[in-house]
């Protein structure tokens, strides 16, 4: 019985008769036959088509480079789909990155993208990264913390459309829409505002042609339906999620009358071959991971922060006020075990709140910040603030000078900004304060892998990561199979312990 679980790649023959069902390893008469199953059939194989890769997994755009260029490369070389962390990155950063990858694999490989984070502060950033896109001719972004759409992600997807021969449209580029809310997905899977196509046709960023083209289509062919996940989340459960937007999806294309339908991916919580196998069972073209890359070694974390991540429980995440939407309350999820940063930046939101400046602050509570969390006095870190928002958004600077919450906020950001920095370079005596993006799939992924070959951070290669997942989430599938077949399978069915796989 376990045998014929574990060894997905082989058919099984499954006989009834009076006895009730049979299991066989080898053809009998009048059986019915449960045919092999590969990890690369669980998603929708419109998406391999789609993207050149091999299975239905992305690695996803941990922010600030954490995601790095190796991983990228490490993931396309495997058959998965891997996004660069360009989240916080300067264009010219980005720009060098995306070289990278291209020289490694070649200009015209598929099987990799970019991130576009929406920014809420510096309004021309998203505009100067999808030049380098555009200018690159990357072909996949991954959009996220998005809210509504910006005329940057508008142009990415809407350039290069071009009507194909049997009447459809052809896309050029592709945009990956991370979204946990409805009211978020409905821009993307809905055609791109009329009046927005007009702003762009008249600035000459899009052809007449690309505009009309662009009406036609949603904004995203594949959406990442993100549930409880590191970084910024709404925690919702997947279970709940995905089947809302999914419903929602199909109204949409309805509606519209897409002549293509929108694939939705799942991301959150997956840690472990059964969530994975779960995502699929709902539906899920493809799936996304994000925190438990983190601990791979192709990651842009330091060694203390993997090694902090690899001891990490289901519980020990927590929530913490967002630097880039600080002012607005935006929460990220964080790890908690081996860090007080998210109790730390609660205090200072706490702080920006109850305040109307840094002068209105008590004495002895500014004392107490500078010598614990800054480690300067406040005037200076407000100077090195001042210095860098100078060069990179000056309106932000002339806002602060007239505005002294405001100005409280930036110098709070510091803090938040400077904090995943630490951790990403194994600041010693700031372990403290790490700021380490990371959800309930970490501890989750943890457990399943203890005692594995797996349990080591030394181990943990995305492609390790994927394969075993993807393995794990095909025996699964296959258990839950021959359950419905009236097979009595046992609990050591569904479960798949790690091992090394080519």
């Amino acid at each position: 019985m376990l045998d014929a679980v574990q060894d997905v790649r082989a058919p099984v023959y499954l006989l009834r008769d009076t006895d009730g069902p049979a299991l066989f390893r080898t053809p009998q008469a009048d059986c019915d036959t449960l045919p092999p199953l590969y990890p690369e059939w669980l998603g929708d194989p419109a998406f391999l088509a789609t993207h050149g890769c091999r299975f239905p997994y992305v690695v996803g755009e941990m922010a600030r480079g954490l995601a790095t260029v190796e991983m990228v490369v490490a993931a396309q070389q495997a058959g998965l789909i891997g996004f660069f962390g360009a989240a916080g990155l300067a264009p010219a950063e980005i720009e060098d990155a995306i070289r990278r990858i291209q020289a490694a694999l070649g200009p015209e490989a598929d099987g990799w993208g970019s991130n576009l984070i929406h920014s809420v502060h510096e309004r021309g950033y998203e505009d100067a990264v999808v030049d380098v896109y555009l200018r690159a001719s990357v072909r996949r972004v991954s959009a996220s913390a998005f809210m509504a759409l910006s005329p940057a992600i508008v142009r990415y997807a809407a350039t290069g459309l071009a009507r194909n021969a049997d009447g459809g449209v052809r896309r050029r580029n592709f945009v990956f829409a991370k979204i946990s809310r409805p009211e978020v997905a409905a821009h993307f899977l809905s055609p791109p505002p009329a009046t927005l196509l007009d702003a762009l046709v008249s600035s000459g960023a899009l052809t007449p042609e690309e505009a009309r083209l662009a009406a036609e289509v949603p904004v995203a062919a594949d959406i990442t339906v993100e549930a409880d996940s590191g970084g910024h989340t709404d925690n919702r459960p997947l279970a709940a999620l995905f089947p809302a937007i999914a419903a929602q999806r199909d109204r949409l294309v309805a509606q519209h009358r897409y002549k293509e339908s929108i694939r939705l991916g799942a991301a959150g919580s997956l840690g472990t071959p059964g969530a994975v196998a779960s995502a699929f069972g709902l539906g899920a073209a493809y799936v996304l991971t994000g925190s438990i890359n983190q601990a791979a070694i192709e990651s842009g974390l330091s060694d203390a922060g993997r090694a902090m991540l690899c001891e990490a429980g289901i519980a020990d995440v927590a929530m913490a006020p967002a630097a880039d939407m600080f002012e607005l309350g935006v929460k990220v999820q964080v790890l908690r075990r081996g860090t007080f940063f998210a109790t730390r930046a609660q205090r200072l939101y706490d702080l920006y709140v109850a305040h109307d400046s840094l002068e209105s602050i008590p004495a002895a509570e500014r004392a107490r910040l500078e010598k614990e969390l800054f480690r300067a006095s406040l005037a200076d870190i407000w100077k090195t603030t001042r210095d860098h928002f100078a060069h990179a958004e000056p309106g932000e600077v002339t806002r602060a000078e007239a505005d002294p919450k405001h100005r409280m906020a930036l110098v709070f950001r510091w803090y938040l900004f400077h904090a995943s920095r630490w951790a990403a370079e194994g600041i010693a005596d700031r372990r403290a304060d790490y700021q380490i993006w990371c959800g309930p799939a970490m501890g989750a992924f943890n457990a399943w892998a203890a005692d594995s070959f797996l349990e080591p951070a030394s181990h943990r290669t995305v492609a390790q990561i994927a394969r075993n997942l993807l393995e794990g989430a095909a025996v699964i599938t296959r258990a839950q199979q021959l359950r419905t077949f009236g097979i009595p399978v046992p609990a050591a069915g569904f479960a798949f312990r790690p091992r090394p796989l080519g």
